[in-house]
């Protein structure tokens, strides 16, 4: 999936945002919800990242507390062509790692003490590469958009509920706004689960080409997917709508929650990076 597709379902994002909007309160409703809108992914532009480091906790690191881990980024970093990110460290079993900011010049790296603990220094390099190449194909700020999006769409479809569409520009009429309001956060989930499989697989193929060697990868995504299944990650429970920006999914579920699973099959991201080695 291309960035222009990706930039259509940002835009299907923004019009559901717009019809609940009307369907609260009519044309007037509408223009709130634009502003509102806008007013959320400006925030989400300056503050997203101090949030989700506040939110785990994540420590800052320096090369002389941490060298060998600091000159893995450091290296990548050059390799992929990029400012040196922050570093930070957040203290979590279980194997993972994120990346954020809204540029490059911006950007912040993160692995938990399980993965530091738990990898090779190739299979972290592949992780790091992983991140970095988030970091430059800017997947960071779209997949926060994305999210406050979504969760604008959840919240304003409550109100719709609510108020059950009263308003009388509104063309969707009572029973209406009640469905739209009960399958818009559905929808736009699913559209922001799209968005985060496709980066996914971008980082990988990218991250690969920076650390130059797909099966570090690829054997450090196999050892992440089988200790996230077993080790709790409270922090991420507790925050689900960041799921998407860690490397492997760190919530616990299984059935039917697959399907809305914010990462691709992991066998598959596996077979793409193995492909690419043969290559």
């Amino acid at each position: 999936m291309g960035f222009a597709r990706v930039a259509l379902l940002l835009a299907a994002l923004t019009a559901l945002f717009l019809v609940l909007g009307a369907a609260l309160g009519g044309r007037g409703g509408m223009m709130i919800a634009l502003v509102f809108a806008a007013g959320m992914n400006f925030f989400s532009y300056w503050q997203s990242d101090k949030l989700v480091l506040a939110a785990y906790r994540a420590k800052p690191v320096t090369r002389e507390q941490v060298p060998e881990f600091y000159g893995i980024v450091e290296q990548l970093a050059i390799n992929a062509n990029l400012p040196m990110p922050k570093v930070y460290i957040v203290e979590n079993d279980q194997p993972n790692a994120f990346a954020t900011g809204r540029n490059p010049e911006n950007a912040a790296v993160a692995a938990t003490t399980g993965l530091l603990r738990q990898l090779a220094p190739q299979e972290i390099a592949g992780v790091m590469a992983h991140e970095l190449a988030h970091v430059k194909n800017r997947d960071t700020l779209t997949m926060t958009i994305a999210a406050t999006l979504a969760g604008a769409i959840g919240m304003i479809a409550n109100f719709a509920l609510f108020f059950g569409g009263r308003s009388r520009d509104n063309p969707l009429g009572l029973f209406g706004t009640i469905a739209m309001a009960m399958l818009a956060p559905l929808a736009a989930g699913l559209v922001q689960m799209a968005i985060s499989r496709s980066r996914e697989f971008e980082a990988d193929a990218h991250g690969a080409e920076i650390c130059g060697h797909p099966l570090w990868l690829a054997s450090a995504l196999g050892k992440l997917d089988r200790s996230a299944k077993q080790i709790p990650n409270l922090e991420a429970e507790g925050n689900p709508a960041t799921a998407h920006m860690f490397i492997v999914n760190p919530l616990h579920g299984g059935g039917i929650a697959s399907m809305f699973a914010t990462h691709p099959p992991m066998a598959e991201r596996i077979a793409r990076l193995k492909a690419m080695a043969q290559a």
